[in-house]
């Protein structure tokens, strides 16, 4: 407690933690010559599929708007209608 209160006397703010450091991944790796480990390929499949679900969300808003909502406004006409 003695360096806390000279710090208080001195108007010093307090010492600053050291910041924990990072658990290692010891996940098996993939492949021993791959240098992904099973975490790291588990968390690559849900960015992905992810990534796969926005995009079909993407598409079919984009087919709303190119068939009922652009023909609706006004904006251009369908060649099949």
């Amino acid at each position: 407690m003695g360096e806390a209160k000279r710090r208080v006397e001195q108007g010093l703010p307090p010492r600053p933690k050291p910041a924990k450091p990072r658990a290692a991944d010891n996940t098996p790796r993939i492949a021993s010559w791959l240098p992904l480990t099973q975490r790291q390929g588990e968390q690559f499949v849900q960015v992905t599929t992810r990534g796969a679900w926005i995009g079909i969300g993407a598409l079919v808003l984009f087919w709303v708007i190119v068939r009922f909502i652009g023909p609706a406004a006004g904006w251009w006409t369908l060649a099949d209608g």
